[in-house]
Order: structure tokens, then sequence, then C-alpha cells
């Protein structure tokens, strides 16, 4: 069904706009089914939150990360569905962790110093790590979003540091920590996913700053 409304929609928008080549109307028909789909998978996401207990933990969770996760990228699922089911489990899964976990204080700060190095060595790798069917590629955008990446990285993880609610720390490092691996090569070829700049031309590749 969505699939079917953004064709609708891209069709409308190049017969308005016959300049959009192929490339540029799927670009956007992807853009249209994130926008349909992004909705009702997060009202999902929170409704499963409340039922298992989690669902402020979940919520807090979420927007604190938001920023890191839009920045940095990541693999994206193949289908609705995929999609859905590895959000939820992302988020409520850590949440549930962060729930029941006791981690004594000088373990919980080596996490999150461990989480905040593998975080940056990613980062500077990988970087925005954008798909083919949403690529990223112009260097000044490309350096940009790094350089966001690596603030909000850091912001996300302080947030982790001082938080006095326990949970919500113990599940802002993991989210973290499962964000950052999802922006890598072994990640991307698990789940069939391809970096936009391998599809697309390497002359806009990431560059470690």
């Amino acid at each position: 069904m969505i699939e079917k409304i953004s064709d609708f929609l891209t069709e409308q928008i190049r017969q308005e706009q016959p300049e959009i080549d192929n490339e540029r109307a799927e670009a956007i028909n992807y853009g249209i089914q994130l926008m349909f789909g992004e909705v009702p998978k997060i009202f999902l996401l929170f409704f499963l939150s409340f039922l298992l207990g989690v669902g402020p933990l979940t919520i807090a969770t979420f927007f604190i990360l938001l920023l890191y996760k839009a920045f940095s990228g990541g693999f994206h699922a193949k289908t609705h569905l995929g999609c859905i089911i590895s959000t939820n489990v992302f988020y409520i899964g850590c949440a549930l962790l962060a729930k029941y976990l006791v981690i004594p204080e000088p373990i919980r700060l080596g996490m999150i110093a461990v989480t905040w190095i593998t975080g940056m060595i990613l980062v500077s790798k990988y970087a925005p790590a954008d798909t083919e069917n949403f690529p990223i590629l112009r260097k000044k955008e490309r350096i940009q979003r790094k350089i966001l990446s690596y603030i909000t990285l850091t912001i996300v993880l302080l947030i982790a540091t001082f938080v006095p609610w326990r949970e919500l720390g113990i599940a802002l490092i993991l989210t973290t920590f499962i964000q950052s691996l999802f922006l890598t090569p072994a990640v991307y070829k698990i789940t069939k996913n391809k970096y936009g700049y391998e599809v697309y031309g390497t002359e806009e590749c990431p560059e470690n700053l």
C-alpha cells in the first residue's frame, strides 16, 4: 500500500517537474516511503514499549539517540516489516536489558569509555553510512554529517554518564554502541545493504577527520 502511494506521488511530482531523472525520482520515492512508513512505525514502537513496561524509558532513549542516529546513518531493512521488527528489537530490547541489568559504577563508566572510543573510530571510518537508496555523495554534506556525528555521539554519552536515571544511562550506552556497529561493512554485508558511494561512485568517499 505504501509503495503504491509513493509511486503515485512520485509520478505526480515528475509530471510537475519533467527535469527529474530516474535516479532522482528513485530518491524521492524512497523519501516518501520513509515519510509514510516512519510515523506508524514510531507509534507502534511506543505502544509496544508501554505494553512491556518500558514506555518512558524507550521514548527517552529514542529521542536522545535520534540526532546521532540521523547524522551517522546506518543500514536500512529491505522491507517495511523488517524495518518495524528491527526498530522494535533495537529500542525495546535495549530498554528491557537496561531495566534488569545491574552494573557496578566502575564497570558502567568503563562501558561508556569503550562505547565512546569505539564510536569515534567507527564514525571516523564509516560515517555518514548512507545506502544506495538514500546516497549522500556531496563532500561538504558528508563532512558536516561526520562532524555532527562526533558531537552528538559525545553528547549522548555525556547524558549517559551524568543522568540520575540509572536505566536510561544503561539504555543509552547499549543503543549507542549498537548504532555505531550499524555503520560497519560487516553489518551492511549481513543485511545485504550497500553504501551509496559504492553504487554511485567513490569521489565522495568518507574521509577520516
